[in-house]
């Protein structure tokens, strides 16, 4: 510090709090929500602070100070993380017959309250995923009144359409769907469900989740101090109440008596306690096959990933990944091409 001038110090000052919270931020992973509610929010600033000690790294190398240090030991313990945050992957599609497509799109209502100001969002979902024509498809914040045809999916389970409180869900598949069961989560509208679906000789899985959103406005400009600490306080309850879900809906996945995929809107990001829990064994496709940031969720000031596709092992998930920027929803669409390992 002898070296600085008053700016520099000022600067590492400000270097040396972010690396602290990046450390603790690191660390939310394993801490959960019903215990250290208000850290848990932290996981939500991870990819600011990860770009922000990259800044620093820059900052510090272009004035060839030693105090570049911090924010590189703090990325270096961080590893797994940043790798998350930004990945460098070849992505081919497979030419094996035992390969199938999965795509996982929260939809928000296919616009039904006019979010987005165009009478034709709900006919440009549909010609889109008539265009990409996944195999199996597995739809968030679902509208069955919505007047769309997937014909091309002749077999669907989705949630109770009989109450006008929940959320709705739908899996719809080009192959048979032989079983099908619904997960409820207490006190909420949201919830998960599954369906077992025969694939030439061989029955996955699929789990379609929701889990609790905070119903934050991802526009606002600013909170004032009241604004935040009420933010404060629903992210809180939210991410108690995502713990819960979670848990039911893992404890449930490890009984499977099949090969699973689960896929859906955490409304939590991959470094929070919530996706550890339902990740277990399963392989992150995204980590696995694809390519830069892997935005899912239209935040206006950094790439935000809250939709995953996460598989079994034994799928061979290393082809094919891609998010897709269509306007068409708050989320963005994710599709993976999988190949079944007999």
């Amino acid at each position: 510090m002898k070296n600085l001038n008053f700016l520099d110090k000022v600067v590492f000052l400000i270097n040396s709090v972010v690396a602290l919270l990046s450390l603790l931020s690191y660390g939310i992973y394993y801490v959960p929500p019903k215990t250290f509610a208000l850290i848990s929010v932290l996981s939500l600033s991870v990819p600011l602070l990860i770009i922000l000690n990259i800044i620093f790294v820059v900052f510090w190398l272009l004035k060839l100070k030693k105090q570049l240090i911090l924010s590189l030991l703090v990325l270096a313990v961080g590893y797994n993380y940043v790798a998350s945050f930004y990945k460098f992957s070849t992505q081919e599609s497979s030419n094996s017959e035992d390969t199938f497509t999965l795509m996982s799109y929260n939809v928000r209502l296919f616009n039904l309250y006019h979010w987005i100001e165009e009478d034709s969002i709900p006919s440009k979902i549909q010609d889109f995923i008539t265009e990409k024509t996944p195999s199996i498809l597995c739809f968030q914040e679902y509208d069955s009144a919505a007047a769309l045809d997937f014909k091309s999916y002749p077999y669907k389970h989705q949630t109770n359409t009989s109450s006008s409180k929940n959320s709705e869900l739908a899996i719809l598949s080009k192959y048979k769907i032989i079983n099908s069961g619904f997960i409820n989560f207490s006190n909420s509208a949201n919830s998960a469900i599954y369906a077992d679906i025969l694939i030439k000789s061989d029955t996955i899985r699929v789990y379609n989740v929701h889990l609790q959103s905070s119903g934050i406005n991802p526009n606002v400009e600013s909170l004032d101090k009241e604004q935040s600490n009420k933010l404060l306080k629903r992210l809180s309850r939210t991410f108690k109440a995502q713990q819960s879900q979670a848990e039911l809906v893992a404890n449930h996945v490890v009984k499977s008596p099949h090969k699973v995929l689960l896929c859906g809107d955490f409304n939590n990001t991959v470094y929070s306690y919530v996706y550890r829990i339902l990740k277990g064994d399963l392989l992150d496709a995204f980590d696995a096959s694809g390519n830069g940031f892997g935005r899912t969720f239209n935040f206006r000031y950094f790439p935000v990933r809250i939709d995953f596709i996460l598989a079994d092992e034994r799928y061979n998930v290393w082809n094919h990944f891609r998010n897709y920027t269509v306007p068409y929803s708050d989320h963005f669409p994710i599709l993976t091409e999988l190949t079944l390992h007999q």
